[in-house]
């Protein structure tokens, strides 16, 4: 895939609403916005590093999702992320796994 894709769709999940009457939302104006992004993406790279795996914001739309090993993947929505996660890691991503809870309180070691 070329990842042009990334930059066509739109990422319509109801958490990136934007402040408007009628509709509750932490993203009031767009540093609110960002900050909740960064948030996000500090929690979904606690859980990725543990199979070696980052996220990162993609033209400010999209994620990508890479391995050490180069391989990425983009997509449009957080929602995405797990199943691209899994591609690349090759294996599930459990988050009952006694293992990674382990690994989680330990502070990720």
């Amino acid at each position: 895939m070329c990842s042009l894709c990334g930059i066509l769709g739109c990422d319509d999940h109801w958490t990136n609403a934007v402040a408007r009457p009628g509709v509750y939302t932490r993203n009031l104006d767009s540093r609110a916005r960002r900050a909740e992004t960064a948030r996000r993406l500090g929690a979904a790279n606690a859980i990725l590093s543990y199979r070696r795996l980052r996220l990162d914001v993609w033209q400010g739309r999209s994620y990508v999702v890479s391995s050490p090993t180069g391989a990425s993947s983009v997509f449009e929505a957080l929602a995405h992320l797990w199943p691209e996660a899994e591609t690349l890691a090759g294996r599930a991503f459990d988050p009952l796994d006694e293992a990674l809870i382990a690994w989680m309180e330990r502070g990720r070691a």
